[in-house]
């Protein structure tokens, strides 16, 4: 089958603080090798301020300069490598034509269980110890008892496959120990038993919520206001043309679009799910907001997209994904206040990267305590989703009652999600 290629990536450091990172993948080609480049590397909090790719189909060469989101960020560079390294495809040609298992081996899921006095930030400072461990939470389940503690139950997997280990599991609990300090009453970390049945149905969301949670388009309907943030302005600026006339075998795609957090992820997560393939693209940097996308791509026919229809609906598809990719809103649930995020799962069933984080870090800062918490699957516009629900404690700052609060709330929420 062909042994890894140790020089598929490399990592080069700056010359000077704060200059960016380069990362350069040399390797076969695989369909969507970019989209799971791009996708780790939004998974280790970073940002690509630029980036180069070309293929001929068989071999690719991709370079992305990256910075770290924020300055407090600990990138463990060496992981950030293997990881990529386990995104290529094997050094062997002929295992690249020949040999194209349908999914990798799914690492186990493990229960993670803690006990846990009740404050405010508690659920992000647990997130930000489980990111830096390189844990993947694929499920959460979290109470407030009438007492004032907190129990968590998270399902997880372990990026680097060392959680079967007694050191893995100790470094985990002494690390939650350490940043909640004499709030933990108790931690337990053990394989998942049959509770754990893949990723579970989120519970019964309403009509009107499901409705406004996953069919409200931006550039459509303006009067989602619970949905959106005052950015509309800014996100009309967005366009993408594809021209025919400038390569004889590929359309290029020409993308102007409003920055975001992960915007390179979405687009290559969309081509991917699309099937279509990318001969070359050039990342430009950002330039008052916005990003230039120059992209040479195929249908997975080998052809050009010369249907108009085809073209039309690609684009369509590219805005959509690009300028609404997490939908937030708030809403009542019974007496509660609630809030909701959701985001298209890929066609491979992966979820996006640090949404949860995102989330709780971003009512973390607003000083809203979590009630409850629960991350689940839903189906709905012909896609699965992945969705975030949470209930709220309300408090003096942001009485839910208020329409202006609420607003507030989902527009920290949103603006933490994209990086704005």
């Amino acid at each position: 089958m062909g042994a890894p290629n140790h020089d598929a990536v490399l990592i080069q450091k700056p010359k000077k603080p704060g200059e960016p990172y380069v990362i350069t993948v040399n390797c076969p080609d695989k369909t969507g090798l970019g989209c799971d480049i791009c996708r780790t590397i939004l998974d280790f909090g970073l940002y690509i301020t630029k980036g180069d790719i070309s293929t001929d189909g068989i071999w690719c060469y991709i370079v992305l300069w990256v910075l770290p989101h924020t300055s407090t960020l600990t990138v463990k560079w060496s992981n950030l490598k293997d990881r990529l390294m386990s995104a290529c495809p094997s050094s062997s040609v002929q295992f690249y034509l020949y040999y194209q298992p349908a999914h990798s081996p799914s690492s186990p899921v493990y229960l993670l269980k803690f006990l846990s006095l009740d404050r405010r930030g508690l659920l992000h400072d647990v997130t930000q110890v489980l990111c830096e461990l390189e844990l993947t939470i694929q499920r959460v389940k979290v109470t407030t008892t009438p007492d004032g503690r907190v129990l968590d139950l998270f399902f997880i997997t372990d990026n680097m496959d060392l959680l079967h280990t007694k050191s893995r599991q100790d470094q985990t609990c002494e690390q939650l120990h350490a940043v909640l300090g004499e709030s933990c009453i108790s931690c337990e970390l053990q394989l998942a038993g049959p509770e754990y049945g893949g990723h579970q149905a989120i519970s019964t969301l309403s009509p009107a919520v499901a409705e406004e949670l996953f069919r409200c388009e931006p550039l459509k309907n303006e009067t989602c206001s619970k949905a959106l943030t005052p950015d509309l302005t800014k996100l009309k600026k967005t366009t993408i043309t594809a021209d025919n006339s400038l390569s004889p075998a590929h359309t290029l795609l020409q993308i102007h679009s409003v920055d975001h957090k992960g915007l390179l992820y979405d687009i290559m997560r969309t081509l991917k799910d699309c099937s279509i393939q990318i001969a070359y693209g050039r990342f430009s940097p950002n330039v008052n907001g916005h990003r230039d996308l120059d992209l040479f791509i195929q249908q997975k026919d080998g052809k050009k997209i010369v249907d108009p229809e085809k073209q039309s609906a690609l684009i369509s598809r590219l805005k959509l994904e690009m300028l609404h990719p997490l939908r937030v809103i708030i809403s009542s649930r019974g007496p509660d206040t609630e809030l909701l995020v959701a985001n298209p799962v890929e066609l491979s069933g992966k979820g996006r990267p640090r949404v949860f984080y995102d989330v709780t870090l971003a009512l973390k800062m607003l000083g809203i305590c979590i009630f409850s918490a629960e991350i689940g699957r839903h189906s709905a516009s012909d896609r699965e989703w992945e969705v975030y629900r949470f209930l709220l404690e309300a408090n003096g700052e942001f009485p839910f009652t208020n329409a202006k609060a609420k607003n507030q709330i989902v527009d920290r929420v949103r603006r933490t999600l994209m990086g704005w």
